[in-house]
């Protein structure tokens, strides 16, 4: 008789979460009638992080998609008002990817539904598993194991947990 796959039940874990976070996620953003795709949703997280409008080229790279992409993405983001493209002071050949008030408007909504998101989902862990949860998934994140490193788990979760809680008490400024 096989046994079972310990790694492999362990990515079906995963990938079931990831589904089930896009589906929570989806269903948030239908909600407040937002009018955007999960995808767009990513795509305004992604240019907030910039501290001048990126290239569409820099919007791709950061996602990790082709430059097509991203342009139908930006496509429907620029029809619905949420982002403009401008020309590069420096090199009129040049786009750049500008978020419009009405996008600053929308990349706030998304903060709360991301934030409500994670509450259903985390919803059944108690702070401590909470804190576990996000010293383990930092360690995947990163690809180093805290063990191998010479870390304490449980002092990573407590580091975890505090780091969470300050995040929180400031009111999580980044959306990513």
């Amino acid at each position: 008789m096989d046994t079972p796959d310990a790694d492999g039940l362990l990515a079906e874990q995963l990938l079931r979460l990831t589904r089930r976070v896009h589906r929570i996620q989806k269903r948030h953003l239908q909600t407040r009638g937002l009018g955007i795709t999960p995808a767009q949703s990513r795509l305004l997280r992604t240019l907030a992080h910039y501290g001048s409008p990126p290239r569409m080229a820099d919007l791709a790279e950061r996602l990790e998609v082709v430059p097509r992409a991203v342009t139908t993405l930006v496509d429907g983001l620029e029809a619905s008002g949420k982002v403009r493209r401008v020309p590069d002071p420096t090199n009129r050949r040049v786009i750049r990817i500008e978020l419009t008030e009405d996008g600053g408007r929308v990349l706030r909504e998304l903060h709360g539904a991301r934030r409500e998101a994670a509450e259903d989902i985390l919803a059944p862990l108690s702070d401590e598993q909470r804190a576990v949860l996000g010293g383990l998934l930092d360690t995947l994140v990163d690809g180093t194991s805290a063990v191998a490193d010479g870390g304490d788990i449980a002092a990573d979760a407590q580091a975890a947990a505090h780091n969470a809680a300050g995040a929180a008490a400031r009111g999580a400024g980044r959306d990513c």
